[in-house]
């Protein structure tokens, strides 16, 4: 199994989707991280289950995304020699390409 490794921007957009929780379902907090560290174990066992998708319209061969369970959030990474490199959590409803954008390949 592979560590996951988490950018910086990614723990932010961790950090943004729970301090939404706390404000408007704070009910929902623990299981959205639960949901989270599920996709991540889930990752880190089967790296190449998450869908290309965005690496064809972004121009970034290797990305991938995941689905939380029952929560609409999605996990970008790509699978790394060592490691999944985790990029940004994000909200489905959310433009993902300008999101992704944001995110440099080489920066962590």
């Amino acid at each position: 199994m592979k560590p996951i490794v988490r950018r910086e921007r990614a723990d932010r957009d961790v950090q943004e989707a729970i301090e939404y929780y706390l404000e408007q379902a704070p009910e929902a907090v623990l299981g959205f991280i639960d949901s989270l560290e599920q996709a991540y174990r889930h990752l880190q066992q089967q790296p190449a289950a998450g869908s290309p998708r965005y690496a064809h319209e972004l121009n970034l061969p290797g990305l991938r995304f995941w689905v939380c369970k029952r929560y609409p959030y999605l996990v970008f990474y790509m699978e790394v020699e060592d490691h999944i490199d985790v990029w940004r959590i994000l909200h489905s409803s959310r433009d993902i390409p300008a999101w992704l954008r944001e995110e440099e390949p080489s920066s962590h």
